[in-house]
């Protein structure tokens, strides 16, 4: 059926999550973020989870997250979010306690938070977008940025003897007793969106259920970052992301 045809016959083919707000997404052309944030949007939609839904905002290009999808959300300073998370859930029992943070914020100067919070197996879901750069502060090198990746503080690529080797820091949050669930996903086609909305819902699940912490990782694309028009940013992902960051499940204790 052709646009024209489903227009005529009044077919809805596609509808907006309810929990998106109208503000206008600051993020650029081809970022992964918008993708998550629908996915995001539409699981708590879907579980009836709005009123009772609580965010944690990072600093990064997700800072404005809260302007974006319609449930309660506290800004956490730049990598506390898991600490503040764990505040919140502890307070609010019952309430769905999520963050949304990147590479930079997570693994970086949130690394503490984020390892601690997980070993102590905190009833909080983390959303964890990795695209292996500092998007919003210039392109700076962050801790997953692969080896001989050119970054605006690696210009010739980052080396392994100065920089030191990738942080993959899921791996190392699989290993922690207080994780229940840690995946690696993405959202560069309409199969992998699938898998992904069905990761973010098992974690958001977990949560509820007090299991422990629960990761998503999204291996995305930075394509202003990397310099690459959308297209070719998702070509790179594939040949130079996934290899570094395999998609999968890392550690599930409670596989369904």
């Amino acid at each position: 059926m052709t646009p024209e045809e489903i227009k005529q016959k009044g077919t809805k083919v596609y509808t907006k999550p309810e929990l998106l707000n109208d503000t206008p997404m600051h993020y650029c052309p081809g970022c992964s973020h918008g993708v998550v944030h629908k996915l995001v949007a539409e699981v708590i939609k879907e579980m009836g989870m709005e009123d009772n839904a609580i965010g944690v905002a990072p600093v990064g290009c997700a800072v404005f997250a809260y302007s974006y999808i319609d449930i309660d959300w506290i800004e956490a300073a730049h990598g506390r979010a898991p600490a503040v998370a764990t505040g919140a859930k502890r307070l609010n029992t019952d309430a769905l306690v999520f963050t949304y943070q990147g590479d930079g914020d997570l693994a970086a100067i949130g690394t503490a938070e984020t390892i601690h919070a997980a070993n102590r197996g905190e009833n909080i879901a983390i959303i964890f977008i990795n695209n292996a750069i500092y998007g919003m502060t210039g392109g700076q090198m962050a801790p997953t940025t692969l080896e001989g990746q050119k970054t605006a503080t690696t210009p010739y690529g980052r080396r392994v003897d100065l920089n030191g080797y990738p942080l993959k820091i899921s791996n190392l949050l699989a290993q922690l007793d207080g994780t229940c669930y840690v995946t690696r996903q993405a959202v560069h086609n309409p199969a992998a969106v699938r898998k992904a909305k069905a990761a973010i819902r098992q974690a958001f699940e977990n949560s509820l259920k007090g299991l422990g912490t629960s990761v998503v990782e999204v291996v995305s694309t930075c394509n202003s970052g990397w310099k690459m028009t959308p297209a070719k940013a998702n070509e790179w992902m594939v040949d130079n992301m996934f290899p570094a960051y395999p998609l999968g499940d890392l550690k599930n204790t409670v596989e369904k």
